[in-house]
């Protein structure tokens, strides 16, 4: 934005499975804040390993579950957006990688936002560019490096 003002983000979080150990509607809020340039609308909706197949399968061919899809509907200021981020996938990843839960979420959603804002990761070049903002970000939330 140009004139300096905070981008508006319009918000709205789901859970289709329990909400308990997940992060909260304010944590996924600054998550998402502190990663836009522009204004957006976003749903984030923290799925089950059943949903989570079924959206990866129908939408990308995979047929696994993955932690995070982006799911873009306008391209442009404002952007529009869902975020599905499947929880049993993203706690069996930070239990891999070591690292804590909610830190894990604050990245995948940081990736996502990115995602719905045009960032993408097909090539090195904009791998690094892609990889170099969430880390700044994920600093600037008080997170460590999510590569390291």
């Amino acid at each position: 934005m140009s004139d300096g003002a905070r981008p508006r983000l319009n918000l709205a979080v789901q859970y289709a499975v329990s909400a308990t150990g997940k992060p909260s509607r304010v944590q996924f809020r600054k998550w998402a804040q502190a990663t836009l340039e522009h204004d957006a609308r976003i749903t984030i909706r923290v799925t089950g390993q059943a949903e989570g197949l079924a959206l990866n399968r129908n939408f990308r061919a995979k047929n696994y579950a993955t932690n995070v899809l982006t799911f873009i509907f306008r391209d442009k200021a404002p952007f529009e957006g869902d975020l599905a981020l499947c929880a049993p996938v993203v706690a069996r990843e930070a239990r891999a990688q070591i690292k804590s839960l909610a830190s894990h979420y604050a990245h995948l959603t940081v990736h996502g936002v990115l995602h719905l804002q045009g960032y993408d990761h097909e090539n090195a070049r904009d791998a690094a560019e892609m990889e170099r903002l969430e880390t700044r970000i994920m600093a600037k939330l008080g997170y460590a490096d999510p590569y390291q």
